[in-house]
């Protein structure tokens, strides 16, 4: 603990708020919430911590707070700075994780479909119904609704009815006047079978089975004896002996070995539609992690009636953050429920836990074992560089971001180089300038290691372009031996060579970002040339924009006109030396093509 922090862990004040510490960059690597900051700040310094809690306090060297009038504000706060600083000590969450829900729309006309929600807001004439996990069952639902009831199916509004209505599936209601009391005891039907009455559904299903039969049309009436069977099935497994209609969820957690295993029990209207598991891995606080990730959750999903939790959670704090009641039950079928539901996260994190471990050692474990042989203070963030050349005419580059270990897909980039073709340097050069140039505009995340899929050229290239930007970035390179497998790295600082043991978890993890790089960049190729289509091959012409392009498919409409068009031509629409390109471009296409047509016939 240096003089700085010790000073100021006297100021702290006895009051709610959150807190941020922060490494020797400056950069947020954590950020907590507590009722009295200056109990729970000066815990970390002044009493005994273990594991990744002494690891994040042994890299901060300052903290800042922010007082808050309660310790649900400090929790809104914290949630706020996490989604900004995204800290590398607190859990990360995934964002694009959704589930199935089935929705009955009134207006203008009857529709039941299945739909996803990120984020869910009731919108006017929808009845939102789930979550549902089990796609399939909730597809096989809608799909039966739709065959026994006559709602419309089709998509905007035809000239005519379609075969819907003919085969009795539609009341055309493109056409025809439709009887409103017909249609709201329609309505009932669905909406009280989706609100837990089976009875209806079933009987629905019957009554068509009989109609079939005695029109002798057996084989529609083994189907929907069939829909029966998966309805039976499906809605006795979910029977809970509860008979409030009451929807709610059930939250169980088991903690072992340094993660959580979490399981969400789904019950509505007295049955159990589905769960959800999850494993999160212990940063710093599993009580705030834990929080964490149930007021996330239901951020994006329906918020339920009731919500069953243990009692050691923080359930007054919930409920002020999440309209709805947090209740831990003491007996009864809400308590076998609880345990059941705790059950299911100890077996689930039990069984997935070795996994899990050795997925942390495949990344934070290897990207740990990398900054140690490189020698280096923190490594965090890593870009990653591959050049291609397209057609030995033009150039592609990709980069890909790896962030504690794991690929990071929403900072990838992808870059059309203007530069001369087979000129590695250059080329090098170009994309480094336009990734970090950009990034000192935007004020964007400064990585902590660059690694180039090259050897001391690449390195010299970046370099140099860094340096012209004033830019202190680490460099290294990717060596490949005889079998153009890497088995060297190139230190960009004193141009040593260091060893990969071909057995590490280190060989492994640069393996996996540079077959990841090269995957990202090769596919941005196939992108560009794929079919040879107009719009693509323009697309790899530096200075044809999007109204150039345009002008060009208008005028000539495909590839051959414009290749026969003479410069002069061409240059009408776009600038000399850039139909010079173009022009150049489509000859070398066509050799290369008349190429592989000789070498084929040849073999």
């Amino acid at each position: 603990m240096n003089d700085k922090i010790q000073e100021k862990l006297k100021l702290v004040p006895h009051l709610p708020g959150s807190y941020q510490m922060r490494d020797k960059n400056n950069i947020v690597i954590y950020v907590g919430k507590a009722k009295d900051l200056f109990r729970r700040v000066n815990s970390y310094f002044k009493g005994t911590v273990t594991g990744k809690t002494r690891k994040m306090v042994s890299e901060v060297v300052d903290f800042t707070y922010i007082v808050t009038n309660s310790e649900t504000e400090a929790f809104i706060t914290e949630i706020n700075l996490i989604k900004e600083y995204n800290p590398k000590y607190n859990i990360l969450l995934k964002d694009d994780k959704s589930y199935p829900y089935i929705e009955y729309i009134s207006k203008p006309y009857p529709k039941v479909k299945v739909s996803r929600y990120l984020n869910i807001k009731r919108k006017d004439n929808k009845t939102i119904f789930g979550p549902y996990p089990n796609a399939y069952a909730a597809r096989r639902i809608v799909r039966l609704i739709n065959r026994l009831y006559p709602l419309k199916k089709c998509e905007g509004m035809p000239k005519d009815v379609c075969l819907y209505y003919h085969i009795g599936e539609c009341l055309g209601y493109c056409q025809k006047e439709i009887n409103e009391d017909k249609l709201k005891a329609m309505e009932n039907e669905i909406l009280s079978f989706l609100r837990g009455n089976d009875k209806i559904l079933k009987d629905k299903i019957l009554e068509k089975i009989n109609v079939y039969a005695e029109s002798l049309n057996y084989e529609m009436a083994k189907e929907l004896k069939d829909e029966l069977g998966f309805i039976n099935y499906v809605l006795d497994k979910q029977k809970v002996e509860l008979h409030d209609f009451v929807n709610r969820d059930v939250i169980g957690y088991y903690i072992d070995n340094g993660h959580i295993g979490i399981n969400i029990l789904f019950i509505r209207n007295n049955k159990l539609i589905g769960s959800v598991n999850e494993i999160l891995t212990i940063k710093i606080d599993p009580d705030e992690e834990l929080l964490y990730y149930i007021m996330n959750f239901y951020l994006k999903h329906e918020v339920p009636k009731e919500i069953l939790v243990s009692k050691e959670i923080n359930k007054s704090l919930l409920e002020d953050l999440i309209n709805t009641d947090f209740f831990t039950p003491e007996k009864g079928i809400k308590k076998k429920l609880l345990d059941m539901s705790i059950t299911n996260a100890k077996i689930y994190l039990e069984n997935e836990i070795k996994t899990k471990i050795r997925e942390e050692m495949r990344s934070e474990g290897a990207n740990e074992e990398l900054r140690v042989l490189l020698n280096m203070d923190n490594l965090r963030r890593i870009d990653v560089f591959d050049n291609s050349n397209l057609f030995g005419s033009f150039s592609v580059s990709g980069m890909v971001v790896f962030i504690d270990g794991k690929p990071y897909k929403k900072e990838y980039r992808k870059y059309k180089i203007s530069v001369d073709k087979n000129d590695d340097y250059h080329t090098m050069q170009e994309v480094i300038y336009r990734r970090y140039y950009r990034m000192l505009v935007d004020n964007l995340e400064v990585p902590d290691l660059i690694i180039v899929d090259g050897g001391i050229n690449q390195i010299n290239a970046c370099l140099d372009t860094l340096h012209s930007l004033n830019i202190h970035i680490k460099v290294v390179g990717l060596k490949k031996n005889d079998k153009h497998r890497t088995n060297e790295l190139i230190d960009g600082d004193t141009y040593n060579t260091i060893a990969v043991d071909k057995d590490s978890n280190v060989f492994h993890y640069l393996t996996r970002m540079q077959d990841e790089v090269h995957r990202f960049t090769i596919n941005y190729h196939k992108t560009l040339r794929s079919k040879g289509s107009i719009s693509s091959i323009l697309d790899t012409i530096e200075g044809i924009g999007n109204v150039r392009k345009k002008e060009l498919i208008k005028k000539y409409g495909n590839i051959t006109n414009i290749k026969n068009a003479s410069l002069e031509e061409l240059s009408q629409i776009i600038p000399l030396n850039v139909a010079k390109e173009l022009k150049d471009y489509l000859i070398a296409r066509e050799e290369d093509k008349e190429n592989v047509h000789n070498n084929q016939k040849t073999i």
